[in-house]
Formats: C-alpha cells, structure tokens, sequence
C-alpha cells in the first residue's frame, strides 16, 4: 500500500518517542530482527579473524609476556627486546601534553564568516571554556581515555570513541572503547559507510536487571551467562554471580514501518541466545529530509562512535595499522637473535659432552658445584680419553651485529633515535643540524597527530550537538559566570576544533614559533596582544588572563607603542609648549607682581599718610594736652602762689596784729607804769 505524502514521516516521529520499541513488536518480527542481526554481526566477526589474531599477537609483544620455551630445550632463553613497548611509550610521551595541555584549553572554537562586532568571537570563547570544563571535569574518565588511547594506539593503529548522552548520570559521555569490542566488517570503507556498527558490552545479572526495571531492557529471560572460548585455546571458565553477559549494541538499518526503506535504529541483543532486548531509533526530526510535497527523502543516522587513526591500512581494510604491525618482525628478530645469543653463552659457559665407560661413574647426569673434586679410579692418560667435550663456540660477534642493526632500523621506522629519547648529540654537532634531525624524525608523528586531530574535531563536534540538545542553561551560566546566548551551540555560526597544533607536537617547537613571533613584532605588522598570547599559551602559563595590565584585561585592547620620530618631534613639541607656557606664566606672574607691588605702595603710601596723619593728630592732641597741663601747672602754680602770698599776706597781718597786739599791751604795761601817757606815745 503506498503512503500517502507526510504519512512516512509522521509514522517514524511516533517511533522517536518511544524508549524501547521492542516492546511494540510482535514476536515475529523480533525473531526477524534477532536472526537479521546475529548473523550479520557474526559475518563481520569472521572477516576480521586474522585481524584479531595479529591483535593478540602484538598486545603481547607489547606487554612482553613471559613464555616457556620448549627449542631449542627446556626453559631456554626467551627474552623480549622491549622496542615495540619503547615506541608506543614515546609516542604517548610527545602526543599527550600537546594533545592534552596543562593550560585546560583543550576545545577551541574557529569562527566563520565576518564578525566585526567580535560577538561571535565572544561566543566562541564561552562554547570553548565550557566545553574544555566538560572534558575535564564533568567527564571523570575523559583525560584517562586520552591517556590510554594515546598510548595503545601506535600499538593496535585503531581505537574508538563514543560520545552519547547518558540519561542514567544526566550528562554527556565520550568514553574509550576498544577495537576488539567494536566489531566492523573489515572490508568496510568507514563509520559512516557501514552498514553495521556492533559493540560488544559485557554486563553482569545485576546491571541486566537494573536496565530491564528501568524499562530500558525487556524483561526476559537470558538464561545463564556464557563466554566465547575460541578453539584451540585450554581456557576454562568457571562460573559464578558476575560472569557477564555477552551483550551486542548494533547500530544497523532495518524496515520497521514496511515502506521499503530501512532506517537507521540501535538494536541490543544477547550474543548466544540472540534475544532482543531493545530497539531504538538513531535518528531525530533534523536528520529526517523530505521533498517539496512532504514525502521521505532520506535519513541521515546519528554516529555514535568516533575512529582513531594511526596508519591508514594499505590493503584498504577498515582497521588501521601501528607500530604492531610495523615493528613486530623486526621485534621478533631482535629477540631471536639475543635469545640465540643468549642460548650461545649459556652452552658455552655450562658445556656438556660424552663420557667413557672406562671412568667407572654412575651413568646419569653428573653435575659438579664450584671447589668440587671428585675421585676416579683411572689414571690422568685415561681419564682424558674418556671424556670428549661437546663442541661450542662463544656467542657470534656476526649475530650481535645483526642484532644492532635491526634494532636501529627498528628506531629508525618508529622514530625513537637517541636524539628522541633525550639524549645529547655529539659535541661538535651544529645546533641548526641538531634541529633538521629533529625536525625530519618528527615527521610520521606530525602525520599521525594530524589524523589524531581530525578525530578529535568529529568527537567535539558530537559533544557540539549532544549539548545543543541537552544542555542545562543555569549549569552553563555558573561555570561561564556570564549570560547564556541561546545561539551559543548553533552549528551554523562556526566549527569546533581541539586546541593542539598538530604541526607543534613538542613544547621546544612551540616556544621556538613563540620566539619567532617576538622577533617579527618590531615590524609592526602583527598585533602584541595576540602575540603575547600565544607566548604565554607556548609557555603554559597558569591565568595568564592575570598577567595582562589591568586596562587590558578591562578593555580587552592593547594601545601600541608609538613610532620614536613621532614621538620625539611630539615630545619636542610639547617642550615648546611647556616653553611658550611657562614663558607665559612668568609674564603673568611679573604683571601680577608689579600689579601687586604697585597696590602695596599704594597701600603703603596710604598708610604711612594716614600714619602720618595720625601722628600729626596725636602730636595735636598732645601738644594740647601738654598746653592744657602746662596751664594747669600755671594756673596751679598760680593759685598756689596766690595762696602762698595770701598765706604769707595773712601771717604778716597776723604777726602785725600780734605785734601791736603786744605793743598796745606793753603800752598799756608801761602805762600803768607811769601813769598817764602822752597823745603820741599813744599813738
């Protein structure tokens, strides 16, 4: 029956809302699904059989495992030269801190288009300070995967990713999955061309049961837990409570609504029973495209899984290659040759060889301990020709050559020269030849931290979309402390790509770019804010933001120096003007003096007038006083004089009338005396 347009797409949006639509199918079509599924996954695990038997043999020349060797006898040398191990460690030692560095800035966003207000330059700050935060600390195991992968990739020459939103924990995910448990058909071109993506994942009783009350599984009955014991093997397995089941998360295309097109879903199954256990769609309303009418166009899947390459495989099949691959015949030369070596010194040091009869010893093994003598019943002639020693020779100076040279070519494909692993060069060696040597060796890692960085840029780009979706607003604005724009994970506006540059894989290149830079800004062609940025980020310095000048950190810019000529000829005419103004200051200065000067004579003048006048009035007013006092004193005296000849004019009357006072009385004495006196004696 044909659809009608737009009935398709509204079927596959009511299968998006459901969480497990294994539980809307009937037993039929589960059946279907379960055998479509069980046998593909198990096709594509047979096209990689001499995969996985390379991938066994390489993680144990990696780990150097320690086995019995029978040949050439018993318990004989079975040394491992560690080259392999060696270059996987190096590799790791240069590839981590350039892809991980300490400074934290891990995502950085690259800006598109014209941005002459910086606004999306400000955006793209923020998406990278919050996403380098949510690898680094939301996600625990983030760095710890880097670290592990950066260390087995140059081994196995391919690992995985997958980034997914886990609802459980209420966060996003990018966790480290190994190539083993990832199962893709070999002969697939890449992740996106596959039409099976199948994971291994071993889960416990307990973790199926808490998925199957989490309605996420369907409950039903797995029965008891079995392993896969390859043949040929002796392994046995014991079993007991948390002996896991062999779950397979396939991401697959099946034809769920019978239009004659599969869709893209996620299918879970137990491997040995194949029983279905979840169905769920890989796709969502913006990877569903329609034409103009409203029919079903196409639908894009939504990839899991991210790929980490190290060597592109030659033979064009979907796992790459390593230093496993690379290394491991020259490895295992290396160590056949000091095993042979080895084996060489030890029979030659113990020797062994044929005894007569005629020395009358106990037949067997006759071993001697170091001072010991023995006693024979033979004379010296015969015990000589009884006893003939098994021919050897010292170890072959021809082998430890060999040895040398293999192990030189060995370092030489994986690029671990001396000059690598930190060791000086010779004295007279230019330094300038030093750094060609260098630079030339660092040439495969530069390739293979390229591919690493293209890997990086799919993951983050995942982690981009999983927060456009599930991205909590008020957690972003407390880790940013800034606003939240609702177009801040808008995939349109720009790409995320990680910080590393992948042409600056070690710290001694990055700070020699640096120091080119600093060498270039006298030109005056290049911006010192920038350059003194990627200096301090060369040197990974910690908050570097708090080593700028305040104004800077304020504005954001930096104000540059200006040219000397310039400088000098506005230093000289600001002297000018200081000159002129000074000159100015003192002409001020003089006429305020003199105006000053000219109002205190003035002023003084005034005052010695008004002195003077009051001097004047003084002296007026004393010669007054004087005048009135002095005719006080007259009058005084004159009243005094008055008085005094008053005075004497009154004692003269006084002692006259006394006088005659006495004389009339010594008249009239002198009278009655004599008798009667004459007129004139009275008189």
């Amino acid at each position: 029956m044909e659809e009608m347009p737009g009935q398709a797409t509204s079927s596959l949006r009511q299968l998006l809302e459901s969480v497990n639509i294994a539980e809307t199918l009937k037993e039929e079509q589960l059946n279907d699904i379960s055998e479509q599924v069980s046998e593909g996954f198990e096709y594509d695990l047979r096209s990689r059989d001499h995969w996985e038997k390379d991938l066994e043999n390489w993680t144990k020349l990696a780990l150097q495992v320690k086995e019995e060797k029978q040949f050439p006898w018993r318990n004989a040398a079975n040394v491992k030269y560690p080259l392999l191990s060696t270059a996987a460690m190096q590799f790791n030692a240069r590839a981590y801190p350039s892809l991980v560095p300490a400074t934290g800035n891990i995502v950085k966003c690259e800006v598109i288009g014209s941005d002459p207000q910086g606004q999306k330059l400000e955006q793209a700050k923020r998406v990278s300070t919050y996403m380098s935060y949510q690898l680094l600390h939301e996600m625990d195991c983030w760095e710890e995967d880097m670290d592990k992968l950066l260390i087995m990739l140059p081994i196995v020459g391919t690992l995985f990713k997958k980034t997914y939103y886990d609802s459980v924990k209420e966060r996003n995910v990018s966790e480290l999955v190994l190539p083993k448990d990832v199962v893709v058909n070999y002969w697939a071109r890449s992740l996106n061309d596959a039409e099976r993506i199948s994971q291994i994942i071993l889960l416990n009783k307990r973790q199926i049961k808490e998925r199957q009350m989490s309605k996420i599984y369907l409950d039903i009955d797995l029965g008891e837990p079995q392993m896969h014991i390859p043949e040929g093997t002796k392994t046995t397995i014991q079993y007991d409570a948390t002996l896991p089941y062999q779950i397979v998360e396939q991401h697959t295309f099946l034809d769920l609504d019978d239009d004659g097109y599969a869709e893209p879903y996620i299918v879970v199954f137990e491997r040995f029973t194949k029983k279905v256990l979840r169905v769920v769609a890989r796709f969502d309303e913006n990877t569903i495209y329609q034409n103009e009418d409203g029919s079903l166009q196409k639908i894009d899947p939504i990839q899991y899984y991210t790929k980490f390459s190290f060597i592109p495989n030659p033979d064009g099949g979907f796992y790459d290659i390593g230093f496993g691959l690379l290394l491991s015949p020259i490895n295992e030369a290396v160590n056949t040759t000091i095993n042979q070596l080895l084996d060489s010194g030890t029979l030659n040091n113990l020797q062994g060889g044929f005894l007569g009869k005629g020395l009358k010893l106990k037949m067997g093994d006759s071993q001697w301990t170091p001072g010991e003598w023995k006693t024979l019943n033979v004379m010296s002639d015969d015990l000589r020709k009884q006893v003939v020693p098994l021919p050897t020779k010292e170890p072959s100076k021809v082998l430890f050559e060999l040895m040398g040279t293999l192990v030189t070519s060995g370092k030489e494909l994986a690029s671990v020269a001396e000059i690598f692993v930190g060791k000086m060069p010779g004295q007279n060696t230019p330094a300038t030849t030093t750094m060609a040597t260098i630079e030339q060796g660092m040439k495969v890692f530069t390739a293979v931290y390229k591919r690493i960085y293209r890997s990086l840029k799919e993951e983050y780009k995942k982690l981009f979309e999983l927060n456009r979706i599930y991205l909590n607003p008020e957690k972003y604005t407390q880790v940013l402390d800034k606003q939240v724009m609702p177009e801040d994970f808008d995939k349109t506006s720009y790409n995320v790509c990680p910080s590393a540059d992948p042409s600056t894989p070690t710290q001694t290149e990055k700070l020699m770019k640096a120091q080119g830079l600093l060498e270039l800004l006298p030109l005056g062609t290049l911006d010192p804010l920038e350059v003194t940025k990627r200096v301090l980020e060369a040197q990974e310095q910690p908050n570097m933001e708090m080593v700028f000048h305040p104004s800077i950190r304020e504005t954001g810019q930096f104000q540059p120096p200006p040219n000397p000529k310039m400088q000098e000829m506005e230093m000289k005419g600001q002297m000018e003007e200081r000159k002129a103004a000074l000159r100015e200051q003192e002409m001020m200065f003089k006429m305020e003096l003199n105006a000053r000067d000219t109002q205190f004579r003035q002023m003084m003048e005034a005052q010695r007038a008004a002195q003077d006048m009051q001097v004047k009035h003084m002296e007026a007013k004393l010669d007054a006083a004087i005048g009135i006092h002095k005719q006080r004193i007259f009058e005084a005296a004159e009243r005094a004089k008055t008085q005094q000849t008053l005075v004497q004019n009154e004692q003269t009357h006084v002692q006259n009338m006394r006088q005659k006072e006495e004389q009339q009385k010594l008249a009239k004495q002198n009278s009655s005396k004599t008798g009667k006196s004459t007129p004139s004696q009275k008189r």
